[in-house]
């Protein structure tokens, strides 16, 4: 048979997931970055699109796509495709023979399966679409329950569910490849996991922000507001060596109220190696350990190739740091609960990002979430760093008033003296110094949502 290094002309088709839509490409993008490979779509690319064709890509570079993403459902070979069936006819004949007659011939056994986005179709209608491509040279037997070889008629009706037209906008045939990582949301899902707490990431999101962040075996990822640990689990389930810190004693040390549905306290076994455990990947697992990210407690080195976090908003957990605004004129009394004062919004990123450019490898990625007041955002309050170079922002929504964004970040070279305290210079500075009212935003927002509602 065949492989695909001797076939030509190929083009290759992803299905991808209409949620997130902002996450797909920057995902997509990094996947292939990881295997050496730019993002080259084919032309009337539509970023928003639930198909994407792409160009210069191998079948090996598709599979790795697939083995990690959660945002891309399917991917094909791309056979044929047309506004019309009598274009997609004519693009399918047109198709070379020589790169279908590896799945064709008559020894070989197939099934054809009919996709439509965005509109059911009829049992009786999916069979006159099969029909209709027996112009196609398939020599083998079908097989419905165990065929070696899987082809897809792919039909997209927009993205509108209240006008859907009669006809596809666009109809797409190709070879199944594989499919992506979706079932990771489910089988990760938080409601199901071991140790849990009031803000733990969903499963799909962390998985998301792994990929966001290039996350690959061996690496090791560092979380500097850890929690119960939901972005070590995504990272460790890629081959990750994974750690982190948080300055809740409690919640390192899996101790205190549950946050569980009917129950009232977490039990001996609820921590974060716990849940690694649970997905088998404690091998995977460094340590956490109870720790303020606003104090230095690292050695001067680049240390981690990714650093991927959800910093508290003020909403659900506390922004607070150890220290008092008081003079301290003796020791205080022995205790492992520090004293603590109000961690600023903007205070929060300065130092996530000055930390980031001393502690990433050159090349490693900070990727982190990033709450905003919708009214009032604009491009210039994400924060900046001389080190660090933007790669996305990305938008999920959460109210008519607040979204977060999430944005990656990757290190271009090394931190100076001066780069310290670059963002006071800076005039990004003061529009994101605006974070730091985000709880009273949040809330005022809020109220008058629910006022009208009255």
């Amino acid at each position: 048979m065949a492989t695909s290094n001797s076939r030509s002309c190929l083009k290759y088709l992803l299905h991808l997931a209409h949620d997130n839509l902002d996450f797909r490409l920057p995902e997509i993008t990094a996947l292939l970055a990881l295997r050496g490979k730019p993002f080259h779509p084919c032309e009337n690319f539509r970023e928003k699109a639930p198909f994407w064709c792409l160009n210069d890509l191998s079948e090996e570079d598709v599979h790795s796509i697939m083995t990690r993403s959660i945002c891309a459902k399917s991917a094909f070979e791309l056979w044929g495709h047309g506004q019309t069936h009598s274009e997609l006819k004519a693009s399918l004949l047109n198709y070379p023979p020589e790169n279908m007659s590896p799945f064709t011939h008559k020894d070989s056994t197939y099934r054809i399966n009919v996709y439509t986005f965005n509109k059911t179709l009829e049992f009786a209608d999916r069979i006159k679409r099969i029909d209709a491509l027996e112009y196609l040279s398939f020599e083998g037997t079908v097989s419905l329950k165990s065929p070696q070889h899987i082809f897809c008629l792919l039909e997209d009706y927009g993205t509108d569910p209240n006008n859907i037209p009669e006809q596809p906008n666009y109809i797409y045939f190709g070879r199944w490849i594989a499919d992506g990582q979706r079932e990771l949301i489910r089988s990760h899902s938080v409601k199901n996991r071991h140790f849990i707490g009031n803000t733990s990431m969903d499963a799909g999101l962390s998985f998301i922000m792994a990929n966001h962040a290039k996350v690959k075996e061996n690496d090791i990822v560092f979380d500097p507001f850890v929690g119960t640990g939901s972005l070590l689990v995504a990272c460790s389930h890629f081959g990750a060596y994974v750690c982190g810190t948080d300055i809740d004693y409690n919640t390192i040390h899996g101790k205190g109220r549950s946050s569980r549905k009917n129950q009232t306290w977490r039990g001996p076994d609820e921590n974060i190696r716990a849940n690694l455990r649970q997905y088998g990947t404690e091998k995977m697992y460094l340590d956490v350990m109870v720790s303020d990210a606003s104090k230095p407690v690292w050695r001067e080195a680049a240390l981690f190739d990714a650093i991927i976090t959800d910093p508290p908003y003020g909403i659900r957990e506390s922004t607070r740091r150890t220290g008092s605004n008081k003079d301290i004129t003796r020791p205080p009394e022995e205790s492992h609960i520090p004293v603590s004062q109000a961690y600023h919004l903007s205070d929060i990123f300065a130092d996530l990002l000055n930390f980031s450019a001393h502690h990433l490898v050159m090349g490693g990625r900070l990727v982190y979430w990033l709450p905003i007041y919708r009214p009032e955002y604009c491009d210039e309050m994400v924060p900046h760093h001389p080190c660090l170079r933007l790669i996305s922002n990305c938008e999920q929504t959460l109210s008519s008033h607040t979204s977060r964004r999430l944005i990656t970040m990757e290190k271009i070279r090394g931190p100076e003296e001066v780069d310290r305290l670059a963002h006071l210079a800076d005039l990004r500075f003061s529009p994101y110094q605006g974070h730091n009212a985000f709880r009273e935003k949040y809330f005022s927002g809020l109220n008058k949502r629910e006022g009208e509602d009255v």
